[in-house]
């Protein structure tokens, strides 16, 4: 593994923020930014995980050619452009080292580069096919794409070893920039997986890279700055493994590794990690039945949050502590957080926004807010937020389309109205076949006891037939 040291056969070039890939962003945030490359994407047939992190990499230089993929979804974006007029480097320009070791081609993919992107020997040419340092050929990537049945197994199985040595020769190796970018696109990579897939299948792969980051920190880091990388990634990894083990039932686990990112949080001083863990586990408090600790825990996540200058981030936290009240039938706390939370999301996105907000939208507002009104018993409105929550979700989040309909489903059911709330649920079961979630089938249950006694309704002994019909949450 390639450590940050082994630079003597090329020294780093000072990076050149690409100002033309900032302006072509306009007032949009690096996350709604890549949320339209990522529409832009599919409407192409190309599969890229863009997220806030890549466009800020961008921007800032870091990414001086992108790769194939990436350049047919921008050149399709911005028609009639080259890439030089989008500010990034001809490839012809971009050369360097003739070979580089196995890992740093890794981190290279693992950072959505192509391996001529950055210092590779390819200039203007598609890599060749039989070339070691072909992305798409290495082992180490061959080996992550495993075969596998099922629409979500195989897409765990591209979780793999993510450019993370997890041998006995890792602990006597320091980690270096390649080894601290390979766990940030594990977290990219799970979340990117969970936004399509959902929870069940991926938590036992997630919990492998896991595993690998906390051995990389334990090995030391080549630079300070390398070192804080790999806590935050770290941190964020263990946040994302635990969101798994949340979504597929498995609270004590969540819990644990919850726990385990606010501890590095604390070591690091890092105020963003903190906020992100506070979060979920306030989040995780309110599902497991714990409404106090939901409210003291996203609290505590505002304190940590507020010097950060995200609105965004705060109106989320407000939500998790309308949440809390809403368990502890409080229903002036929770009509005031709500409050609070629609006021500081309508200023609006900021570069300050965490990456890791890139769900959270008007869909994902209103879809809490469902969650509120349903734990207060008022169905009604609970069921028209939820379907605003469905209206407005971006495709790319099949588990949160499947999640608001569940929702919808179960509130129009509660509020005397079985035959909608058959269709909603009709749809979920639909749904179902890509994305696997293990409390998304809870809520379906729930729905399904409520529905019995209608099933001469229209629609209602389908959904109770075919729900009947579903196999059992598988735990990966």
């Amino acid at each position: 593994m390639a450590s940050s040291t082994d630079t003597s056969a090329q020294p780093d070039r000072p990076l050149r923020p690409n100002t033309v890939f900032r302006q072509l962003r306009g007032r949009r945030s690096p996350a709604e930014f890549a949320a339209l490359v990522r529409r832009a994407a599919r409407e192409i047939g190309e599969r890229v995980s863009c997220d806030a992190r890549y466009v800020g990499r961008v921007e800032a230089g870091e990414i001086r050619c992108p790769n194939y993929a990436y350049e047919r979804v921008f050149l399709h974006m911005f028609p009639g452009r080259t890439l030089t007029d989008l500010g990034f480097a001809p490839r012809s320009t971009v050369r360097g080292r003739g070979a580089r070791p196995a890992a740093a081609a890794v981190a290279a993919a693992a950072a959505h580069e192509h391996p001529c992107d950055r210092d590779a020997p390819y200039g203007a040419h598609r890599p060749y096919p039989n070339d070691p340092l072909n992305h798409e050929e290495s082992d180490v990537l061959r080996r992550a794409f495993m075969t596998g049945t099922g629409a979500t197994v195989a897409a765990a199985a591209t979780l793999g070893p993510l450019g993370i040595a997890t041998d006995a020769s890792a602990a006597s190796r320091r980690a270096g920039t390649s080894e601290a970018a390979a766990v940030e696109e594990a977290v990219r990579r799970i979340r990117l997986l969970d936004d399509q897939h959902g929870a069940d299948g991926l938590y036992r792969r997630a919990a492998e890279p896991l595993r690998a980051a906390y051995a990389l920190l334990d090995a030391g880091a080549t630079r300070q700055t390398t070192a804080e990388r790999l806590h935050s990634g770290a941190g964020e990894l263990a946040i994302s493994v635990g969101w798994l083990a949340h979504d597929s039932g498995r609270f004590d686990d969540a819990r644990s590794h919850y726990a385990e990112a606010l501890a590095t949080s604390r070591m690091t001083g890092d105020a963003a990690l903190e906020a992100h863990a506070f979060c979920n586990t306030a989040f995780l408090a309110r599902d497991a039945g714990r409404p106090r600790e939901a409210v003291r825990a996203a609290q505590a996540a505002q304190r940590a949050a507020r010097p950060l200058g995200s609105p965004r981030l705060m109106s989320l936290l407000a939500l998790r502590e309308a949440g809390g009240w809403a368990g502890l039938a409080d229903r002036t706390g929770c009509e005031q957080a709500l409050v609070r939370a629609q006021a500081l999301f309508g200023r609006g996105v900021s570069d300050a926004d965490p990456e890791w907000m890139s769900f959270y939208g008007e869909a994902e507002l209103a879809g809490l807010e469902a969650q509120c009104w349903s734990t207060l018993g008022d169905w009604r409105r609970a069921s028209r937020h939820a379907r605003r929550a469905t209206r407005l979700q971006d495709p790319h989040f099949s588990r949160n389309i499947a999640l608001y309909t569940a929702e919808l489903a179960d509130d129009l059911a509660r509020d005397g109205h079985p035959d909608e709330a058959a269709t909603a649920g009709l749809r979920v079961l639909d749904l179902l076949a890509q994305v696997q979630s293990s409390r998304i089938q809870s809520m379906l249950a729930g729905t399904a006891r409520v529905l019995l006694p209608h099933r001469r309704a229209s629609g209602v002994a389908e959904f109770l037939d075919r729900h009947a019909s579903l196999p059992r949450p598988r735990r990966g």
